[in-house]
């Protein structure tokens, strides 16, 4: 249990930074306002797997996100600064939001207890549902 939580609270950390920094440049008010506050729900969620982990008596956990999740900012920032707008923005959200929606795939894959199965099948929920937001935002822009 230790181990996927820890996994996916790595996953939350590179997602919580992602929607923040994508949303930091995106032109679109509305998006903006979309991402910073997905990204705080990340935060949130991590908090919520972070108080299991100490609840089971795990006291330090040390985040730092993963070298994917890093790699991803970097090109986001990267794309950004060489003149990418909101489309090619989203395209770099929703490989985010992919990476995202596979560790909780993963998770939900292993043997866990009944309460924090159903902990991470909400946050699953919530995840997808940010996952075809972006890409229908994207799909929207690329068809104009």
């Amino acid at each position: 249990m230790e181990k996927v939580l820890l996994s996916l609270i790595n996953s939350l950390h590179d997602s919580q930074k992602g929607l923040a920094d994508i949303g930091e440049h995106l032109k679109d008010e509305v998006l903006k306002r979309y991402f910073f506050a997905e990204s705080l729900k990340r935060a949130n969620f991590r908090g919520e797997l972070e108080n299991e982990l100490h609840r089971h008596g795990i006291a330090d956990v040390n985040e730092t996100g993963t070298a994917s999740g890093t790699v991803q900012r970097v090109w986001g920032d990267l794309k950004a600064k060489l003149g990418g707008g909101d489309h090619t923005l989203l395209e770099t959200a929703e490989q985010g939001e992919d990476s995202a929606k596979d560790a909780y795939a993963d998770a939900l894959q292993q043997e866990l207890p009944l309460p924090l199965h159903q902990l991470l099948s909400e946050q699953q929920e919530q995840v997808l549902l940010s996952h075809d937001y972006v890409r229908k935002h994207r799909d929207a822009l690329a068809a104009k």
